[in-house]
């Protein structure tokens, strides 16, 4: 069973809700559901996940790209980007943030998936899990 705390942002609840069933389908746990940046800030900041769903377009003063980069600068999360955009100025300003994956809408269960175990992965590797420990 996948193992795994993700923090959803996504500014339409019924969107939101269908990605929260899915992730309990293949086993994660949601830490909580943002609807804007500056939640996403700070439900990252009191629900230590391990990895951020991250919508794009937000309500609110900061977009999805702003939130994901204070997100990764002061809590070190991975941030997978889920979104219906993929023109090149997004892209351009996405790649800066150094993403974990790129999602785009409408998406099924199993790019879901396999993006969220690439991108755990190699958070565990970096941090060091997963490796055999001796002595």
């Amino acid at each position: 069973m996948a193992e795994g705390r993700i923090l959803i942002v996504e500014d339409e609840h019924i969107v939101a809700m269908g990605i929260k069933r899915m992730l309990k389908n293949l086993g994660y746990t949601v830490t909580g559901v943002a609807s804007s940046g500056k939640d996403a800030i700070s439900k990252a900041e009191s629900t230590f996940p391990d990895l951020v769903l991250m919508d794009i377009m937000l309500k609110g003063e900061l977009d999805g790209v702003e939130a994901a980069k204070e997100i990764k600068e002061r809590f070190g999360v991975p941030v997978v980007y889920l979104t219906a955009y993929s023109d090149s100025n997004i892209l351009e300003r996405v790649k800066k943030t150094g993403p974990s994956g790129y999602i785009v809408k409408p998406f099924d269960e199993k790019d879901l998936h396999s993006n969220i175990e690439i991108a755990l992965h190699r958070l565990r590797k970096e941090d060091g899990f997963g490796e055999e420990n001796e002595g």
